[in-house]
């Protein structure tokens, strides 16, 4: 492996207190020639974080310290490693004005970008699926199932994928199953492989790529990369570009869940950035 394009960093407010030498020092052991910090874009201004910790991205005023420290570093150390500056943006639905602005105001400066859910919308109020297998359960019982998440979910990423984010919009979708983080212990009662496969179809058809995420493989309760090996290799067939992330909020958890990915997936790894 060459290349993680999916890093925090210690602008995380949920992640570690690792600083980003360390993790460039962990990614030059590893053999890594690229790397993309992508931290938690600040949430969109007017929205709240529903969140017990409200710890879901960046405070607005860390944005610009973000990007400066990283400006620093990818140049002092562009002769053993590339550095991109990045964001994982969310995309929240009823908030696609706010987003495009904070990308108008920003996207220039950035080299790489993730889009992704967390937030699904429920009535007037929005539920973060993955922040604890707990509130996973609270959101089940509230939307009427585990299905109903993981229906509400599909639908949201595929609004992500259409949503109108202007010329900085990212094109690269984030974990794509993520509604699978808990699925050990709040199994759906049926399978959602026609939704994800219908969303590698629309990926492809906008020229998309897709986020190959280690973190689910580490998770006890998923145990699959996101997407898992299946789609994985059917985005592949489909000739779409899997960009692979350790999705990292610490140093050592660089390069997680890599090991073992599908032979037939490697070719398509890294093939482009953003």
């Amino acid at each position: 492996m060459k290349f993680d394009g999916h890093i925090h960093s210690p602008y995380c407010p949920h992640g570690s207190s690792d600083q980003f030498e360390e993790y460039i020092e962990r990614a030059v052991q590893l053999g890594m020639n690229e790397i993309s910090f992508t931290e938690h874009a600040p949430l969109p201004k007017g929205f709240s974080d529903p969140t017990p910790d409200q710890d879901s991205g960046m405070d607005w005023e860390q944005l610009l310290p973000y990007i400066k420290d990283l400006k620093v570093l990818k140049e002092y150390n562009k002769k053993r490693i590339k550095i991109n500056i990045g964001l994982e943006v969310d995309f929240i639905e009823g908030f696609e004005q706010e987003t495009k602005e904070l990308l108008d105001e920003i996207g220039g400066s950035l080299d790489d970008s993730i889009l992704s859910v967390h937030f699904i919308k429920h009535e007037d109020s929005w539920l973060c699926i993955d922040f604890s297998e707990d509130l996973f359960y609270e959101i089940s019982r509230m939307l009427g199932g585990v299905d109903e998440v993981h229906q509400q979910y599909y639908s949201t990423v595929k609004q992500s994928i259409h949503a109108d984010l202007g010329k900085y919009k990212p094109t690269r979708i984030g974990h794509i199953t993520l509604a699978t983080k808990f699925q050990k212990k709040y199994p759906a009662s049926r399978s959602f492989d026609s939704e994800v496969f219908n969303l590698l179809h629309l990926i492809h058809s906008k020229n998309y790529s897709l986020d190959y995420n280690g973190a689910g493989k580490v998770k006890p309760l998923c145990g699959e990369t996101y997407p898992s090996e299946k789609f994985a290799s059917y985005a592949a067939k489909l000739g779409i570009p899997l960009i692979y992330g350790s999705d990292a909020h610490t140093a050592k958890g660089l390069a997680q869940g890599f090991e073992g990915i599908a032979a037939a997936v490697e070719p398509s790894l890294n093939r482009v950035i953003r």
